[in-house]
């Protein structure tokens, strides 16, 4: 726009000239007309307004010797620009004026430039009437929503307060004009905002219908599903377990029953029991299977030495069996006293033999010991008072190790079970006791001959101590007088 003026302007002055006939004599006061009649006429054009003061001043006369005369036209001197101005056709001279074209160009110019700044005024009008509009639909809805205090009315009246200037051709003369629209336009946003954070509260807002809330709401409905089930799963499975266990405990109430109905009819056959001490008793196996045998209820602790003895006496046609088994959770054959077959008597110990010469097939009660100690693994074994056979190298330096299990009648090949029935002792056994120490052999003498009545320091035999199962039972049982008989 500015650059469209300029080029009026340089047109309006170079036009004047040319179109106004120089007077014949010129006042001295205006400098302005006796430079524009002493230039020639090829310098009257657009070239001789942009061209320096000094150029202006070098046309009129100079006295000799004095100071240049001061510049005539400084305050007309124009700034090139980007538009020019535009020439004169051809036979134009200083006497004459524009042509029709050039008349034309500048009609049209200025028709433009009126037409410019009409629609600038009507785009203004048109911006304040939509603000205008705006306004009235914004206080409308806010209306409907809110009391009508919430809303200034200054501030509605504020945005139509001001007018807009602006002048032919120019845009507005100060830019308040923009910073108003641009604060309507920042209150009609925070307008908005708060009639979308009061839309939530004045619908019905405790009630989650967002996907999110929805989502929430699922997740956690999930995980408590998931919780039930984990707790039930718990449950059955304390339930199977609590089953278990007493399905275990109603198999071993059946079995004490069992044997105790077996002892009462026993009991009824041969007459009530002729023993007082509690040590006065025996455990009869009368048949070869798996499933009858006594079991001490009392354990061993960790042993460097022993001494096992007891009271026998065998119905088996083959091998003697298994009198007694210890087993421990890592080893089933810690110490077993075994006859299997046509194979001799062995001690185990640790799963290491050693082979007895003892003879019990006679069917007869016998008193039977056997000693150990880990120091070189030296061994003995006694039948009837009387040392049978030593030996050394069984299971050297080993440790009898701790609460295992001790069975009577049955081997075992896991701990506290598992057992063969090939391998089952058949007959009567008592006295069954155990020491910590190698017993002297006069020690063993006494207990055979019932001269002594040494107990074990480590395991005694006692009526409560020990438990029958599968058919097993009690009975009494006087050493010397049965050993005297047989």
């Amino acid at each position: 726009m500015l650059a469209f003026l300029g080029a009026i302007i340089c047109i309006i002055a170079s036009v004047h000239p040319a179109g106004t006939a120089a007077p014949a004599a010129v006042p001295a006061a205006d400098n302005d007309s006796a430079a524009a009649a002493l230039l020639p006429a090829a310098d009257k054009g657009l070239g001789a307004l942009h061209g320096p003061a000094e150029a202006l001043a070098s046309a009129g006369p100079r006295l000799p010797g004095g100071p240049p005369p001061p510049p005539l036209f400084s305050r007309f001197v124009c700034t090139p620009l980007s538009a020019e101005c535009p020439a004169t056709g051809p036979g134009t001279g200083p006497a004459t004026g524009p042509g029709p074209e050039e008349l034309l160009a500048l009609r049209s110019a200025a028709a433009q430039l009126r037409r410019t700044a009409l629609e600038q005024k009507e785009r203004i009008r048109m911006d304040q009437e939509t603000i205008r509009e705006l306004t009235g639909k914004l206080s409308r809805c806010e209306g409907g929503l809110r009391t009508p205090a919430a809303a200034p009315p200054a501030a509605a009246a504020g945005l139509r307060a001001a007018p807009r200037p602006g002048t032919m051709g120019h845009p507005p003369a100060e830019p308040p004009a923009v910073r108003e629209l641009e604060e309507a336009v920042r209150a009609l946003q925070d307008r908005i905002d708060r009639i979308e954070q009061e839309l939530p509260a004045r619908t019905n807002g405790s009630v989650p219908t967002t996907p999110a809330l929805t989502r929430d709401a699922l997740h956690t409905k999930m995980e408590q599903l998931e919780e039930q089930l984990l707790s039930k799963i718990l449950t059955l499975q304390k339930e199977r377990q609590a089953a278990n266990t007493d399905r275990s405990q109603q198999q071993h109430d059946i079995e004490k029953e069992l044997n105790f109905l077996q002892n009462r009819v026993t009991e009824l056959e041969h007459g009530p029991p002729g023993y007082s001490p509690p040590d006065a008793f025996k455990v009869t196996i009368p048949v070869q299977n798996n499933y009858m045998y006594a079991r001490m209820k009392k354990s061993l602790p960790e042993l460097y030495a022993f001494t096992i003895c007891m009271w026998l006496k065998s119905k088996a046609l083959a091998g003697l069996g298994t009198p007694f088994s210890y087993s421990v959770p890592s080893q089933a054959n810690e110490i077993v006293l075994l006859e299997w077959g046509t194979n001799p008597l062995e001690l185990l110990i640790n799963d290491k033999v050693a082979q007895l010469p003892l003879s019990l097939k006679d069917k007869a009660w016998h008193h039977v010991c056997v000693a150990w100690t880990t120091r070189d693994g030296k061994w003995s074994a006694y039948q009837d008072g009387e040392q049978r056979g030593a030996g050394e190298n069984l299971a050297s330096w080993h440790a009898i190790k701790p609460q295992g299990v001790i069975i009577l009648g049955q081997e075992q090949d896991t701990l506290g079970g598992r057992f063969d029935a090939t391998q089952a002792f058949v007959g009567e056994l008592a006295q069954f006791s155990v020491w910590d120490h190698m017993l002297a052999p006069a020690e063993i003498l006494g207990l055979a001959n019932c001269t002594s009545h040494l107990q074990g320091n480590v395991i005694q035999w006692d009526d409560q101590a020990v438990e029958v199962f599968g058919g097993a039972s009690k009975g009494g049982f006087a050493a010397c007088e049965e050993g005297r008989k047989a």
